[in-house]
């Protein structure tokens, strides 16, 4: 299993010493750091404690069984792309539906097939590092994202969208609810004839004012949802006020203040390199520098202040 060969950090969780020891055995072999737990409970303090990569899970166990287990992992935060393959001896329709819906991303049934096993291992691991990159990314940007389902319940969102979310009173944990207003807003079907409904809302709490803006509503039912402060305004909206930019200026140097390359810029925005360069000569001149680290550090200057 090449791909996991870089210390992927599994955890185990059966209440048969014979199936823990055998999967701790083949795991460890290939070259994978191993935890067990005899648990549901248990396996809910050493996940906290060794933030595993990837958590193999017995469906059927006395007391917490894996389902209930799953679903109290998957709510915490930190956990929201950590694979849940469940383990079970039950190859039912019944036990694949419940391994689905608590949070699983895969079903094994027992004996288990190592290379089977081996090989969805793989699949999960690089979905999950894919995706652990893209929040990161959107992290360390400071985009104000939260992911929500169509009726409002919270799926996970960007540390500053959580700190946003609080001001107006609203608990920004994994399966906590958006207020009604937007719930109601979300759920609106857009209609077949007539102006399409309205891509924003704003919604005002504690003398705070923010507006929910919809970016985008997958297959899968998640949607995504920018969040503006509108008594700061749009980052973009911030750097337009403090050096007189145009909006398409203005977006282009957000993106320079991220560590962006022109050509980078130019597939974010979906313009062409050339466009891109014209942009930053005008960046340039209205901000009086020479060099694009200049102009970063204008611009985080005015995003960062308080």
């Amino acid at each position: 299993m090449p791909e996991t060969s870089d210390c992927s950090k599994v955890l185990i969780v059966d209440d048969s010493p014979d199936a823990l020891a055998m999967l701790s055995d083949a795991l460890s072999l290939e070259g994978m750091d191993v935890v067990v737990s005899s648990s549901g409970r248990q396996a809910i303090t050493l996940a906290n404690t060794t933030a595993p990569d990837i958590v193999l899970m017995d469906a059927i166990m006395p007391g917490m069984d894996g389902f209930e287990t799953c679903q109290i992992l998957k709510a915490a935060r930190g956990f929201e792309d950590l694979p849940i393959i469940f383990m079970t001896g039950y190859n039912e329709s019944e036990h694949v539906v419940k391994a689905l819906a608590s949070g699983g991303v895969d079903f094994v049934s027992k004996p288990i097939l190592l290379d089977q096993l081996f090989a969805r291992m793989r699949v999960h691991l690089g979905n999950a590092r894919r995706a652990r990159s893209a929040r990161n990314a959107l992290d360390s940007t400071g985009r104000w994202i939260v992911a929500c389902d169509g009726n409002g319940r919270i799926g996970w969102s960007t540390p500053q969208a959580s700190e946003l979310l609080l001001r107006v009173g609203v608990r920004p944990d994994a399966g906590a609810y958006l207020p009604w207003e937007v719930a109601g807003w979300l759920s609106e079907p857009q209609p077949q004839d007539g102006p399409p409904l309205p891509q924003a809302l704003r919604y005002s709490r504690h003398s705070q004012d923010v507006e929910f803006r919809l970016l985008s509503h997958s297959r899968d039912g998640e949607v995504l949802l920018r969040l503006v402060d509108r008594h700061r305004g749009t980052d973009e909206e911030q750097l337009v006020r403090a050096f007189g930019l145009t909006l398409r200026e203005a977006e282009v140097l957000l993106w320079v203040a991220h560590g962006k390359s022109n050509k980078e810029i130019a597939d974010i925005l979906d313009m062409s390199p050339r466009t891109v360069n014209k942009h930053m000569e005008q960046i340039f001149n209205k901000l009086a520098v020479e060099k694009r680290t200049s102009a970063a550090t204008l611009a985080v200057k005015v995003l960062w202040r308080e």
